[in-house]
């Protein structure tokens, strides 16, 4: 209670545009649970919150100097030009507070580059620009921060997980805004999935999968800082939230597209992310982590929701509280995994309408995609969008690829998740080679063959830019001139919209 008056004149002080050295004409003020921030000219300022929760003690300043160092220092890792340091708001001999002066510090801020609103990608999810660029650039740029990341093998058990989940439980079953039954059905079913892989989870971290990551990584703490995503804003008041498997870092980023509507690009960045780390071993753990990661936002949610003497405010926090805990509740609904191979001409659509597929089958992250065009130049060792010549394409090469994709799908399957072979399939031999990956797997197995007029082929294939295919008009016709032999998987015509040609697909799965 003393600190919290005493940093009630903090604050005030922070409103006053006079306090900074830039002399703004006015100072923005944004709040959460655990801090405030004050936007000053080119500037934020960002002061902790004199809260302590159970899973963060900021009570005392000397605690919260501590806190907005080891802020500064953690985040410079993703965002060295965000993070200018730690600054005192010092009591002068006249009383007055002033920022960095000569008195004694009382309160301690996180200086840091301010940024346009607008650039934090929840608000451009928001508007719409959450592209596919974005989405393999981001994945790029969270595992390229994740092979960097120190081990921390004293953090990341299952019993830190059975910590966790006993910390939501407790924070929603508390709450009389969430539904009853959907508490019990999310605790019940995170509980089951704790000890079916809590052997998987403590070998992960042996394995040195547990490092000191992001630990709140959603949209809104990654900025794009000259079109470059940034991540910022991690967690550095809890190793034990921070210090955590690598796959548990992503899936919050996953869920937050999810709850967004974005489901296309989550399964596009979770893919990307896969195809960058390899690391298929922790997907057995992907729905565990997704429902978890809901059940953490719900419970912030109510913390908001405490925090507000607006009723109106508060009763928005307690229904996205209910909102999270629903998208927990979905995403411990398991699918049976299966194989889909999607064959068909250059130009066909088979990448796109995959792309479509993908998070509409498996779990709540999707299908892992497998495309032999990614495939081909990643055993190449090439860049996904360099041209290959002729060399890169001759029937040995291609069986290669071919072989490599049905090595993949059985191991993505034996962890339980669905796959999605995209490839053109134009030999039987292909084709019922990817079938027998599935019957060795002991799931079923469907077969799509798209079509399109020879001429709604070449445009797309003219039209074509930033893939990974290097099909030509030149190539389409000469697919034209083969035998592709007797075809007995569905065919579609691949001229429909393609999100309508998922849905009807989607349907005659689930028949």
């Amino acid at each position: 209670m003393m600190a919290g008056v005493a940093q009630a004149e903090v604050l005030a002080r922070l409103a006053d545009p006079a306090l900074y050295p830039q002399r703004p004409s006015s100072v923005d003020r944004i709040d959460t649970h655990t801090s405030c921030v004050f936007l000053a000219a080119d500037c934020a300022y960002k002061v902790k919150r004199a809260v302590r929760y159970s899973f963060l003690d900021y009570s005392t300043p000397e605690l919260r100097r501590r806190a907005c160092e080891a802020e500064v220092r953690l985040n410079k890792r993703t965002a060295p030009r965000l993070y200018q340091g730690v600054t005192p708001v010092t009591r002068e001999a006249s009383g007055v507070l002033a920022l960095d002066g000569n008195g004694d510090p009382v309160e301690w801020l996180v200086v840091m580059r301010r940024f346009p609103g607008d650039a934090l990608l929840d608000r451009v999810a928001t508007s719409g620009g959450f592209s596919r660029a974005l989405a393999i650039g981001l994945a790029d740029a969270i595992a390229d921060f994740h092979a960097s990341a120190v081990r921390a093998p004293h953090q990341g058990s299952a019993d830190g997980m059975r910590d966790v989940l006993a910390d939501n439980t407790r924070a929603v079953r508390a709450a009389e805004a969430l539904p009853a039954d959907l508490v019990r059905a999310v605790t019940a079913a995170s509980d089951d999935a704790l000890e079916r892989h809590a052997a998987l989870i403590d070998a992960r971290r042996a394995g040195g999968f547990v490092r000191q990551l992001h630990g709140d990584l959603h949209l809104r703490n990654i900025v794009l800082l000259d079109g470059v995503p940034t991540l910022f804003d991690g967690i550095e008041f809890n190793d034990a939230f921070s210090c955590i498997d690598v796959w548990y870092d992503l899936a919050f980023l996953l869920m937050d597209l999810l709850g967004r509507g974005l489901a296309v690009e989550s399964n596009l960045l979770f893919n990307h992310y896969l195809l960058r780390t390899g690391d298929l071993g922790g997907l057995p753990l992907l729905p565990l982590f997704l429902t978890t990661r809901a059940a953490v936002r719900a419970k912030t949610s109510l913390a908001s929701a405490a925090l507000e003497a607006d009723p109106s405010r508060r009763r928005h926090f307690e229904r996205r509280a209910s909102d999270y805990l629903a998208l927990a509740e979905r995403c411990t609904r398991v699918r049976r995994e299966r194989l889909i191979a999607i064959g068909g001409l250059s130009g066909s659509g088979k990448s796109t309408l995959a792309a479509q597929l993908g998070p509409l089958v498996g779990g709540a992250a999707g299908a892992v995609v497998l495309r032999s065009d990614v495939l081909r130049k990643v055993l190449l060792h090439r860049g996904l969008e360099e041209r290959l010549g002729e060399e890169a394409y001759t029937h040995e090469v291609t069986e290669g690829v071919y072989r490599a994709l049905g090595v993949r799908a059985a191991d993505v399957l034996a962890s339980g998740t669905t796959v999605i072979a995209d490839a053109t399939f134009l030999s039987a031999e292909f084709r019922g080679d990817i079938a027998r990956v599935a019957g060795r797997a002991g799931v079923p197995f469907t077969g799509l063959w798209l079509e399109a007029p020879a001429d709604t082929l070449e445009s797309r294939l003219r039209t074509r830019v930033g893939d990974a295919s290097d099909a030509t008009v030149e190539v389409l016709r000469s697919q034209l001139r083969e035998d592709t032999g007797a075809q007995t998987w569905a065919r579609h015509d691949a001229s429909v919209p393609v999100e309508e040609l998922a849905r009807a697909i989607v349907r005659t799965l689930e028949a």
